[in-house]
């Protein structure tokens, strides 16, 4: 052992010294094996950690006992059960002589803080594994080594051993972290084993030790606030600290341990006093552990209400937000500890009134409702306060509680529509009012450069505000809006009359307006939001004049901003918002449109984006084009030219070099100048110049003079850079990113026009075609001499995607062109967009893309087969493999839902055709990915009902030859294989829209059938279960017989595939042998016992037969199959379950003949051979099958089987093997024994009634 002692502080030496780099990873492999085999090296970990040297000091170093810690804890955390006697005394015995030797007599690792933790969770963790069975006075013994060594003349010594004091702590810490801390079981995988030993700890410490270790900590504790008040002492082994981790400790477990342990006349006052203690971190500590107090569940209402009526925390609380309020007052500075101790008091209240909460609504206790209501009302006004706050963190502490309060009195509402009580309106506008002042910013913030943190967090706030103004919207309508309507009016009017208006509050006012539309759900839509009308009728809306209507709320509020020209506020954050409300709310400006013009000049001049902040102007350049966008039909012809030209010099191109300093080194140059947030909002100024154009579209000349007039020194840019690219090579990136810019930016100028129509209306007038024509040929030849370059290649798709939406099938001829440039260099992560590009090109060109597609297709489909068949590496690439089929289904579907379907059997891709519908169906057959198969079962579907339609509203052209066949023999069997198989559930959401696309396609195909062919209930849907020739089902029959061996089951060596004849044939002569056998040896018996009597056949055996012979072989077997699919169990068919049934009944056919024997004994001994043959069969084949599902169903399943095998045979014995002669009887009336079977010698008997002979038969028959 000391060998390997050696060389494993040898391997910690070397895996922490940089030095020795080479033997590093060696060194660390060999730990980690040490780690991973816990089980057998902890006997070296326990010597590591606890040997000492001949000087008593610890023998090894911090490093290499830190590690023993770790294989130690890893040890304990995977032992679920006792450990053995022998490691156990081992580990006890060495971890009490440290505990005495570094904690009762030593310093108790005080250099080494990190060690001493680990060591406290360490022996936490084999507490857990040991206390239930093996060390159940673990805390006694703790107990008894907190008495101090030696008595201590200092009269402010503590009484215990403070050492043993903050571990026995710092246990039960780690002993709440593990058996009760929700968040720490969340964040760990789930063990079942490991749950229930948590719970077994949990409760047995509950019965043993929870009230010794509540006694224990609350003594402490009272004993250190003694010494704190004698003493003056601080720093680590000051009273205080000690107080503070008691009061966590106590915290801890509160939650889990008896309340009125807890909750008692000696714990409350001590709990209230440290709750006003002059230590910060004890008044936390403190305030914590009353939270979870608080917050304990409870099972009676009653009982909870009485709690917080013994805490009485109301009063508390409202107190102690008063003192420390006016503290804060008079202080000349900022506290931050005493702010904390605010933020904690908030927390407190938070879960208070939250509990109150719940006893208001969920009692069901009228009495508990009322009072606690009671209390809830005298806290609301303490929660203002808090909420009132100029500390967010304070604040936003009781957001939770004050949502929880409104949200009950909507739900009152609901139930009742009556007016809110006063109390209730008087709570709503206080906190109305609270909220509409924390909605303002701080003054203190810097306006013109605000930091990001802090609009972050203000941001934040304001979310929780809204959601707050929300719910009082939807309690008081009036209030909220009067609220609003009044501040923006009282700020319009001051900004208009020249009074002084602090920024923040011209701000919030038009912040007010900004959400208001959010909060205001009934207010109506459009433009009836803005202005009161009448109700309209829907074709009659657009030829309304609604500027004679008046105003709503919230059109006057919008109105007296723009009155009051808000937007002129010399603070750029005021008219940023100004600029997010009217982009927001563009509705309002059809109404009144005499103030578009005034909006748009504000948007354009240096208060909007021509401001010189380049993070204001970004921002205006994207709201400018929304308003645009929204309310360019009222924008007229002349105006629109000179807005274009007014922005005309923010659209040159400027690209910068990254500096050094601030790019990374792993990224591409070209691609970090590309996407500069800048250029991206500079692309929206682009496509609002092409909105802008679009409206002089009456007026063609114009238009093209325009458009040319924007569009040519961009063609310039390109040309320009283009020779400096090819001069310059690839030395020098910024002419390929002006390049860049440039497509992009023609490729937004033609996003600003409306779409190409399809199809052309009569009247239209078309677009200046020729020049897209120009923009798309420019493109085309920078991407053919820069098509290595994937950011150009992407700018050339996007820009053609816009151009093809507004030029329509005008530039179709420059798409080969595009291809040759685009397939030429081609990276696999460009794929998916590749594909959708093709797609939206069927989708906008049609016949017009036919050619195209025809020479593409094929080796498009060949390179995207060929990828996906690569192996997958990482998650990246699997991630890449997904999206990309998907991307290759939906084309495949887009394809053949467009008007070139035929490109799949064209001439030039017919031979690759049966390939793709192999494809299809492979992956329509693969469960692994729902997606990819739901869009191959909709391919499947369509293809079924284009190709294989035999309606006579078929196209001809269209539809294929034979393709009926390969629908019946291959799609088919494939779709109904899908639901079969037994990783199917048709509860995963997936699986069932891929059942739901398989009812589809089955719909599909069986109405494009004739009707008269009838489908599930024809001869011929079974006509394949039938193709089976005699000797196979002789065959089978006789394999029956034959108990199989371990190796093989039924299924596969002899059904396959199953068939439907063998088990009616069975099944048939199973009841006609019956029937015979019996009817024969009944006749014979008749004969023996009275050779005089008529021979007679009971027919009623037959009617006995049929019902039962095919409810067992057909019934059950179809019942079975059916509760294994509810399982979840799929590993057979139906088919295959009446096939095996069926068979099972063989033996019962020779088994019958041969009853006919004259021996009863025969004839039982012959019974159960044929019950154990045939359960034998039934269990060596189904029970695999059994044993995949759960297990209690699974046993339930077996035994209802066992018990119908079993009344089926004794079923037959009773009514059709059971049969005697019966002698006549002797002179004495009363038979002597049992009746004489067949073969028996009659002796001298006289004649009897037909009557006593029927009743004997019968008796016997029920005996036997």
């Amino acid at each position: 052992m000391e060998q390997e002692l050696e060389r494993i502080v040898q391997a910690i030496s070397i895996a922490s010294n940089p030095a020795q780099y080479a033997l590093q990873q060696q060194a660390l492999d060999y730990l980690q094996s040490i780690e991973n085999n816990a089980e057998t090296t902890w006997r070296l970990a326990m010597t590591l950690f606890v040997e000492t040297g001949a000087d008593g000091s610890r023998k090894y170093s911090p490093e290499a006992r830190f590690f023993a810690l770790r294989i130690l804890e890893g040890f304990f955390d995977r032992q679920l059960e006792s450990l053995d006697d022998d490691s156990f005394r081992t580990i006890q015995q060495g971890l009490l002589s440290y505990i005495q030797s570094e904690y009762v007599y030593g310093p108790a690792e005080a250099t080494l803080p990190y060690l001493r933790n680990k060591f406290s969770h360490t022996l936490t963790l084999f507490f857990l594994c040991s206390y239930i069975s093996q060390w159940p006075t673990f805390f006694a013994d703790l107990f008894s080594l907190m008495r101090p060594a030696e008595s201590s003349s200092s009269a402010s010594a503590p009484a215990f051993n403070r050492h043993i004091i903050i571990l026995f702590f710092r246990i039960i810490l780690e002993v709440s972290g593990e058996v009760a801390d929700q968040t720490l079981k969340a964040a760990r995988t789930f063990n079942q084993a490991r749950h229930v030993r948590d719970a077994r700890v949990r409760d047995a410490v509950r019965e043993r030790d929870a009230a010794g270790i509540n006694e224990a900590v609350l003594t402490l504790v009272a004993q250190g606030v003694d010494i704190m008040k004698k003493s003056d002492k601080a720093g680590p082994d000051s009273p205080t600290e000690l107080v503070e981790i008691g009061i966590k400790t106590f915290s801890s477990y509160v939650g889990w341990i008896d309340i009125n342990l807890t909750v008692t006349p000696t714990t409350v006052p001590l709990l209230f006093t440290l709750l006003a203690d002059p230590s910060l971190s004890v008044r936390l500590a403190t305030s914590t552990a009353l939270s979870r107090i608080v917050a304990k569940g409870l099972k009676e209402p009653g009982d909870k209400l009485q709690l917080l009526k013994v805490l009485a925390l109301d009063q508390v609380i409202d107190a102690l937000e008063a003192k420390t309020s006016s503290e804060k007052l008079q202080r000349t500075t900022a506290d931050e500890g005493e702010e904390i101790y605010r933020e904690f008091l908030g927390k407190l209240l938070n879960v208070l009134g939250l509990e109150l909460v719940k006893l208001v609504e969920d009692s069901g206790n009228d009495t508990v409702s009322s009072e606690a209501t009671v209390m809830l009302n005298q806290i609301l006004p303490v929660a203002l306060r808090i909420m009132a706050d100029e500390y967010d963190d304070t604040s936003n502490t009781v957001f939770p509680m004050l949502s929880a309060v409104l949200l009950s009195y909507k739900r009152a509402k609901k139930v009742s529509a009556a007016v809110l009580d006063e109390g209730k309106r008087s709570f709503l506008a206080s906190l109305l009012q609270v909220t509409l002042t924390k909605e303002k910013w701080d003054e203190e913030v810097d306006p013109d450069d605000p930091d990001e943190d802090d609009i972050a967090g203000f941001e934040a706030v304001r979310k929780e505000l809204l959601s707050l103004l929300d719910s009082v919207h939807v309690l008081d309508e009036g209030l909220v809006a009067t609220a609003f309507h009044t501040l923006v009016r009282s700020t319009s009017e001051a900004y208009r009359n020249g009074a002084r208006v602090e920024w923040n509050d011209a701000e919030l006012g038009v912040y007010l307006v900004y959400i208001f539309g959010e909060i205001n759900k009934g207010g109506g839509k459009g433009r009836t939001a803005f202005c009161v009308t009448p109700a309209f009728e829907k074709d009659k809306k657009k030829s309304v004049d609604y500027s004679i209507y008046p105003l709503t709320p919230h059109g006057e509020m919008l109105l007296g901003l723009l009155q009051a020209n808000i937007s002129s506020y010399p603070k750029r954050i005021v008219g940023l918002q100004f600029f997010e409300t009217v982009a927001r709310y563009p509705d309002f400006f059809k109404v009144r449109k005499e103030y578009i013009m005034p909006t748009l000049e504000a948007m354009i001049d240096p208060r909007g984006i021509h401001n010189q902040d380049s993070n204001h102007r970004s921002r205006v350049f994207y709201l400018f084009y929304r308003f645009v966008k929204e309310i360019r039909v009222d924008i007229p012809e002349d105006v629109a030219a000179s807005i274009a030209n007014s922005f005309r010099d923010l659209l040159t191109i400027e690209v910068q070099s990254p500096d050094d300093d601030d790019s990374d080194s792993s990224n591409d140059p070209l691609s970090e100048i590309i996407k500069s947030s800048a250029f991206e909002s500079q692309l929206y100024l682009f496509e609002t110049v092409g909105s802008l154009c679009s409206l002089l579209y009456k007026s063609p000349d114009q238009l093209a003079a325009m458009l040319l007039s924007f569009v040519k020194p961009l063609m310039s840019e390109l040309s320009d850079n283009l020779q400096a690219f090819q001069s310059n090579g690839d030395q020098d990136i910024i002419p390929i990113a002006k390049v860049h810019h440039a497509i992009m930016a023609l490729g937004n100028i033609s996003k600003g026009f409306p779409d190409y129509p399809n199809p052309v209306l009569p009247g239209y007038i078309p677009l200046p075609t020729e020049i897209f024509s120009e923009v798309a040929q420019a493109i085309l030849v920078c991407l053919a001499a820069m098509n290595r370059f994937k950011d150009i290649r992407e700018a050339s798709r996007f820009a053609f995607t816009r151009i093809l939406a507004t030029a329509g099938p005008n530039i179709a001829h420059f798409i080969p062109q595009l291809m040759a440039n685009l397939l030429t260099q081609f990276e696999p992560t460009e794929l998916v967009d590749f594909l959708n590009f093709i797609g939206l090109l069927i989708h906008k060109l049609q016949e017009d893309f036919f050619i195209v597609l025809d020479e593409l297709i094929g080796p498009l489909s060949s390179h995207i087969t060929g990828f996906l068949a690569q192996p997958i590496s990482g998650t990246d690439e699997q991630r890449m493999h997904l999206e990309t089929r998907k991307a290759y289904l939906s084309l495949l579907n887009a394809i053949m839902n467009s008007k070139i379907l035929t490109v799949f059997t064209s001439e030039r891709n017919q031979s690759r055709f049966d390939a793709l519908m192999e494809s299809m169906l492979q992956i329509a057959s693969d469960l692994s990915d729902p997606v990819c198969q739901r869009i191959a079962v909709q391919f499947l579907g369509r293809a079924v009902t284009t190709w294989g339609s035999i309606n006579e509203g078929a196209d001809p052209k269209v539809g294929l030859p034979g393709f009926e066949q390969y629908i019946y023999k291959r799609i088919l069997p494939a779709v109904f294989q899908v639901p079969s198989v037994p990783q199917f559930n048709s509860k995963d959401p997936g699986h069932s829209q891929v059942l739901n696309e398989i009812a589809n396609l089955l719909q599909s195909y069986l109405q494009d059938r004739p009707k008269p062919s009838g489908g599930f209930w024809t001869i011929e849907y079974y006509q394949c279960y039938f193709d089976v020739d005699t000797k196979t089902v002789l065959q089978r029959c006789y394999s029956t017989l034959i108990p199989t061996s371990a190796t093989s089951d039924y299924l596969s060596t002899h059904l396959n595939p199953a068939d439907l004849y063998g088990p009616f044939w069975t099944l048939t002569t199973l009841i006609f042998t019956l029937f015979l056998s019996s009817s024969l040896a009944a006749s014979v018996t008749a004969y023996l016992s009275d050779p005089n009597a008529a021979i007679s056949y009971d027919f009623g055996l037959l009617s006995i037969a049929v019902p039962l012979v095919y409810s067992y072989g057909l019934a059950v077997p179809v019942l079975l199959w059916i509760a294994l699919r509810y399982l979840g169990v799929g590993e057979w068919s139906v088919v295959e379950a009446i096939a095996l049934w069926g068979y099972s009944m063989f033996v019962w056919i020779p088994v019958s003949i041969l009853a006919v024997l004259p021996f009863a004994s025969v004839r039982w001994v012959l019974v159960g051979v044929a019950f154990g043959l045939s359960g034998y069969f039934l269990v060596r084949n189904v029970y695999p099958i059994l044993a995949t599902a759960e297990a209690k169903p699974t046993r339930l399943l077996i035994i209802i089987i066992a018990a119908l095998h079993l009344g089926l045979a004794i079923t037959f014995k009773v009514l059709f093997f059971s049969y005697y002669i019966i002698p006549p009887p002797a002179a004495d009336p009363i038979p002597n024994g049992p009746g004489t079977e067949i073969g028996t010698q009659p002796g001298n008997h006289t004649g009897t009634t037909a009557a006593a002979a029927a009743s004997l038969v019968a008796l016997r028959r029920l005996l036997s």
